[in-house]
């Protein structure tokens, strides 16, 4: 039998836009949302009350023909989400593509 914990309540916000949120949810948990101040980018948020701060890893590789996120026009690698206890990092993989003759 499992027992509801009563008056958890996480409040979430970005630290790139004004978007807030409310969980309440027991287990570990975090809140992404797509960003207005990234650009639309899936991006995390924090727990209010956290000092962090988000910002995009453009990538530095060769792009070729790889379909990946863009950062307005730029091509993306990650977010990244930094604290004072450490850090976390959205990666975007590029997206496989597959071509040939049909027969």
């Amino acid at each position: 039998m499992s027992v509801p914990i009563l008056g958890i309540r996480r409040h979430w916000t970005c630290p790139n836009c004004t978007v807030e949120d409310v969980t309440t949810e027991v287990k570990p948990h975090s809140r992404f949302h797509r960003c207005k101040g990234l650009h639309g980018l899936t991006a995390p948020m924090v727990q209010s009350g956290t000092k962090a701060k988000v910002y995009v890893r453009e990538r530095e590789d060769y792009i070729a023909e790889d379909k990946v996120q863009l950062h307005g026009s730029r091509p993306v690698m990650s977010v990244v989400t930094e604290r004072n206890d450490g850090q976390d990092v959205v990666v975007f993989a590029p997206t496989a593509t597959a071509g040939g003759a049909m027969k």
